[in-house]
């Protein structure tokens, strides 16, 4: 005396993926608005720094874009992590609050890692062009 089971319908790639990005896991919302908002910041202060020397200005030190980027990068990725450790707790159970691991910081680490890429190619190859 079952009833027939519905067939289940077969959705599209997209469409999964649409509905993943939705409903993403809250800690990795959280690892990786942590890492956008450094990055975006000091995304922003490299952007007037290479706008600047492009221009012509004549700054203490001379061209250190190459050093600058390799800052940006350890900063966002040390930044990210050390945020993402503070406001990813662990799982717990029976309603504790969870503790911080080092599980959270490498969740931000692998977070900060692709936004510290797109946001220096965001800046040179998109924002620059339009400032220059």
């Amino acid at each position: 005396m079952s009833e027939p089971r519905r067939e289940v319908r077969r959705r599209p790639w997209w469409e999964v993926r649409w509905r993943q990005f939705r409903k993403a896991p809250t800690p990795v919302v959280r690892a990786v608005v942590s890492s956008l908002s450094v990055a975006s910041a000091l995304g922003l202060a490299y952007l007037a720094y290479d706008v600047a020397l492009t221009r012509g200005a004549d700054l203490p030190g001379g061209d250190l874009r190459t050093l600058a980027a390799a800052i940006f990068i350890a900063v966002v990725l040390i930044a990210g992590s050390w945020i993402t450790y503070l406001v990813v707790p662990q799982p717990a159970r029976s309603g504790r609050p969870g503790s911080r691991s080092g599980w959270s910081a490498a969740l931000g680490l692998f977070a900060a890692v692709p936004i510290a890429y797109l946001v220096l190619v965001v800046v040179s190859q998109v924002l620059k062009p339009l400032l220059v």
